[in-house]
């Protein structure tokens, strides 16, 4: 099944991961993992429902101290000085530094349900872009709370909506906050203008304050009308991976994340959502905010991931830049412990 915002699909039909499917026709649930992986699941089945309340003990979450990261403090830091080494070099001038946490689940009862995950992220976490996706017999277990739009298309025109900044307030965020943020709107212009008509890529919104639970966000939209004979696979040739989550320029971004990070991120910063392929709309959102079980581990056992990172300019202070990962983690890791109080 797959659930997004109120719509839920069910009736299986079909799963592949060419992006050519997508112009063919029917619904589908959409995850592309952010090393190239996409899995596209096409649904009989779709029907308007509300996230169902919680039930207890439907979802049974590690508990706050099981959490562990593939990137510590201080290799995060570290991370955080040899970027800043890369732009002073001139290699890149931005570049996103994430990191992977990892925990048990215990499933010695029944199998982990991230449907029911959502259903907590619902009420602990609400996002615009939240949703499921549970294809466990394909490898995909995802339950996202993303606030950030990757691609939206209506027929011909496409937009996203990069997000650069975060605070706690709108007080707490700095000069390089909107400088990075003005940066990756020119990638996501330059992505989109590769596939776009000329002169028809435009930037409606630059640096708009979102405000989201527990935290506030820089965010910006970029708006193009795609040329004749563009579908979804040259749409996501051209801006995969989402320029928010990567860097600029995208290509030596790339490198230097594969050189520091130690985990890949999967589902995480990649994208996931829904194409409507009879009515030529979809919605994907990129993969911040979410979590995703594992049981590639070869024992039976079945591991939760949740990834969180930030953006590094020259302007970054590294121990700032670890706490902005920890701001980003702390809400969404109580509620999958069970450990959040609404209000608290």
């Amino acid at each position: 099944m797959a659930r997004f915002g109120g719509l839920v699909a069910t009736d299986l039909r079909d799963v592949t991961s060419d992006p050519s499917a997508l112009e063919s026709a029917g619904f589908w649930a959409v995850s592309a993992d952010f090393e190239g992986r996409l899995v596209c699941a096409r649904f009989g089945r779709v029907r308007t429902e509300p996230v169902p309340a919680p039930v207890p003990g439907a979802w049974r979450g590690p508990t706050a101290g099981d959490w562990t990261s593939s990137l510590d403090c201080a290799a995060y830091t570290e991370g955080v000085r040899r970027i800043r080494a890369h732009i002073a070099a001139g290699d890149v001038y931005q570049a996103n530094l994430c990191r992977v946490l990892s925990a048990p689940l215990a499933e010695d009862r029944a199998p982990a349900d991230v449907d029911a995950l959502t259903a907590l992220l619902a009420r602990g976490n609400p996002a615009p872009y939240a949703g499921t996706i549970r294809l466990p017999g394909h490898g995909v277990e995802i339950a996202t709370a993303s606030p950030e739009l990757f691609l939206r298309r209506a027929g011909d025109v496409v937009e996203s909506g990069p997000i650069k900044g975060t605070g706690r307030t709108e007080a707490d965020l700095l000069e390089k906050d909107y400088a990075e943020n003005v940066m990756i709107v020119d990638l996501v212009r330059n992505d989109l203008g590769r596939v776009c008509a000329s002169g028809t890529v435009t930037v409606p919104d630059l640096c708009v304050v979102e405000k989201h639970p527990g935290l506030v966000h820089l965010v910006s939209t970029v708006r193009g009308e795609l040329r004749a004979a563009v579908g979804w696979p040259e749409l996501l040739t051209a801006t995969f991976p989402p320029g928010s989550v990567t860097g600029a320029p995208k290509s030596s971004a790339l490198r230097v994340i594969d050189s520091l990070e130690t985990a890949p991120r999967g589902p995480y910063c990649g994208g996931i959502g829904w194409v409507d392929a009879d009515r030529r709309t979809g919605e994907l959102a990129v993969g911040i905010r979410t979590f995703w079980v594992d049981r590639t581990d070869g024992n039976g056992g079945a591991v939760l991931r949740f990834g969180t990172g930030a953006g590094i300019t020259w302007g970054s202070d590294p121990e700032g830049e670890w706490r902005e990962t920890e701001l980003k983690a702390a809400r969404l890791l109580a509620v999958a412990s069970g450990t959040y109080a609404p209000g608290g």
